[in-house]
């Protein structure tokens, strides 16, 4: 141990009675192979617990993304119950596989999701509070005094709620569409969340809290997508390519999708061959064989009706021993038309 000469004692001593004590910061060294301007290096902490792998822009993305999920997924669930059911996100983070299993209840409805497109596996877990007044509501109850028991569902209420689990997986389809082409599916059913691990525990998820509300019942859904599920499709789902994907006027697969939907649908066309009044006494003293005289001539075209609009002037034959008619022109949009 080195002693202490008297200048040393003598300035200790001053900076006492002046509090100007201070310890020495510690050195910090920054080594790196290709920065050489190491003076303006911003130094961050890192908790390699709760790693953050995705961009609040990607996060914003993920959770507008859903958003749309969570509006088509309740308009879907109206009509198959129906009655009035509102979903919406209520939380989009990040965090580990450990953090998000071990904040759900058990027993719930955990359930595995795949896709072919995309390596891994998704799980999508409902609670129990919305879970069993669904399943009264399609049993034709009234959820009143309703008893939400503390067990895993039975075969036979597994297989009712599949069918919401179906329309969900379509909505999530159709909101994935702007991003990239997917189908999922459900490949496992489980009431212990405990019991799966999917991911190790400590890999980072993106959760999607959902809350869903049908009359006065209600209770979440979480949506959890391990990272490295979808870090293929990451540097689409940043927010300026996803937006610019909808903002697109080049990409023409909506306009496509709806033209070949028009094409198919069916339209009523009827043809009048002529219009004329006449009063209930006369309707009802009508019998076989009588005739009825209007303003229109014989040889008058006659008008083809689209969905009740006039559309056409046709005349009147047969073909292939089936009466038929042959269009003359297009009648213009205002164009009278004399009965």
């Amino acid at each position: 141990m080195g002693m202490l000469d008297q200048n040393e004692i003598d300035a200790m001593m001053a900076a006492v009675d002046e509090d100007e004590v201070s310890e020495p910061l510690p050195q910090i060294s920054i080594f790196s192979r290709t920065r050489k301007d190491l003076d303006n290096v911003e130094v961050r902490q890192y908790d390699f617990k709760r790693p953050e792998r995705v961009s609040k822009d990607q996060m914003m993305a993920l959770e507008t993304l859903h958003e749309a999920f969570a509006r088509n997924f309740g308009a879907s669930l109206s009509g198959f119950l129906r009655t009035i059911v509102e979903v919406r996100v209520a939380a989009c983070e990040q965090m580990t596989y450990g953090e998000f299993v071990s904040g759900l209840p058990n027993p719930t409805s955990y359930n595995l999701i795949q896709t072919d497109k995309l390596e891994g596996q998704m799980c999508l877990e409902i609670s129990p509070l919305i879970i069993y007044p669904i399943i009264d509501r399609l049993l034709g109850g009234t959820n009143q005094d309703l008893f939400i028991p503390q067990r895993p569902m039975t075969p036979i209420e597994q297989r009712l709620i599949s069918n919401v689990l179906g329309r969900g997986l379509e909505a999530l389809s159709e909101a994935w569409s702007s991003v990239k082409e997917l189908e999922f599916k459900i490949v496992a059913h489980e009431s212990n969340p405990q019991l799966v691990q999917i991911v190790p525990p400590n890999e980072v998820v993106m959760v999607i809290g959902l809350e869903m509300r049908m009359s006065s019942r209600a209770g979440t859904m979480n949506l959890c997508i391990p990272y490295n599920v979808i870090e293929p499709v990451m540097d689409d789902l940043s927010s300026q390519s996803w937006f610019a994907i909808n903002r697109s006027d080049s990409d023409t697969s909506y306009e496509d999708l709806i033209v070949k939907n028009l094409d198919q649908s069916g339209v009523k066309a009827s043809v009048a061959l002529a219009n004329t009044t006449i009063t209930l006494r006369e309707l009802s003293e009508l019998s076989v064989g009588d005739t009825i005289v209007t303003t229109h001539d014989a040889k008058d075209p006659a008008v083809i009706y689209i969905e009740g609009e006039p559309k056409f002037t046709a005349e009147v034959g047969q073909h292939r021993n089936n009466r038929a008619v042959r269009v003359i022109r297009s009648i213009s949009k205002g164009e009278r038309i004399s009965d």
